[in-house]
């Protein structure tokens, strides 16, 4: 979980093949009228994330129940849609993938072929709601190399 530019997916992606589970990005199950409406500079409201989110939490519970469990990248940055994806799948457990500001905007300034404009991430930074202490998960932090975050994320789990 966290803000666009932390490298959820190629973290993501990394933490899969080293733990050899399947991998999925959220950003995948997002409606063509989010997509629309972020390529657009326009920031989703929770009505645009509902259905979004109840599609992760049910992919979260399909990997649970068929025992291969999954590295899923989803942004997630309030309690409440982590809630949803808790209802969904209570096991989930949490990388909130953190980073300085300024490194975060410089790599989402450098990312092409994504709907997601630099200009929404401040307004992530602004929704952003850590976890919480009763949250299953940890922080980690992006400075290193994705290689170095992946390797401390399979340590956790």
């Amino acid at each position: 979980m966290g803000v666009s530019g932390t490298g959820k997916s190629t973290v993501g992606r990394l933490l899969a093949a080293r733990l050899q589970v399947p991998f999925a990005d959220a950003d995948d199950l997002h409606p063509p009228a989010n997509i629309a409406k972020m390529s657009a500079g326009d920031p989703l409201d929770d009505a645009d994330r509902l259905p979004w989110l109840e599609s992760v939490g049910r992919l979260l519970y399909a990997h649970e129940t068929a025992g291969t469990g999954a590295v899923v990248t989803c942004s997630a940055l309030r309690r409440r849609y982590r809630d949803v994806l808790r209802a969904a799948c209570p096991s989930v457990f949490f990388l909130h993938l953190t980073g300085d500001p300024r490194l975060l905007a410089e790599r989402v300034g450098r990312r092409s072929g994504h709907f997601m404009p630099a200009g929404l991430l401040a307004s992530q930074l602004r929704t952003l709601e850590p976890l919480e202490p009763d949250e299953q998960g940890a922080r980690l932090d992006v400075t290193s190399p994705p290689e170095e975050v992946a390797a401390r994320a399979a340590r956790l789990l």
